[in-house]
């Protein structure tokens, strides 16, 4: 496993809507792996393929924060079915590192993956794990967090954003 360097916001392949997996390789078992590496060693409870530069339908996510991790590997996640009551969770980014917002979703989502063996599976995601899942899926579809956000909000986090990246660029 490799720890793979993730991409800090505004970079336009964050913007990028991903393609579909087509099948599960070894290629494809070995970035889920890098990936969840990679998300534990940040840390965080979330990382998507766009955020390690690979413009692919495949997030990770272990929303267990003490006790047994339980990582998974989403390909190709969609949302099919929603609940109209919405939840407020504050939200970071891997790829906005130490800036946090409150965002607005659904509070419970029903998922549909394929998961790294080729099986389809579904699950009912709520609390932290609704969140988790539907902040990464929209990584998938270009979108992220701070869009959620008024333009002043998100112009801000950007230009810090850009600030940190030229003081990484010098170091």
């Amino acid at each position: 496993m490799t720890t793979r360097p993730i991409l800090i916001h505004p970079d336009p392949r964050l913007k990028k809507v991903c393609d579909p997996v087509g099948e599960i390789t070894t290629e494809v078992r070995r970035l889920a792996e890098d990936m969840l590496e990679t998300m534990y060693e940040a840390p965080g409870i979330g990382l998507a393929a766009p955020q390690v530069g690979v413009t692919k339908r495949l997030i990770v996510m272990d929303c267990i924060k003490e006790g047994e991790p339980e990582p998974m590997a989403l390909v190709n996640p969609e949302i099919i079915w929603s609940s109209e009551d919405l939840t407020v969770y504050e939200e970071g980014c891997l790829s906005i590192p130490d800036q946090y917002a409150e965002v607005k979703r659904p509070a419970e989502v029903q998922v549909r993956w394929t998961d790294l063996e080729g099986a389809v599976q579904e699950r009912h995601f709520t609390g932290l794990w609704a969140t988790c899942v539907q902040h990464e899926i929209d990584h998938l579809d270009g979108r992220l967090f701070i869009d959620y956000l008024g333009p002043l909000k998100r112009q801000m986090i950007t230009r810090k954003m850009e600030k940190l990246k030229r003081e990484r660029a010098r170091e």
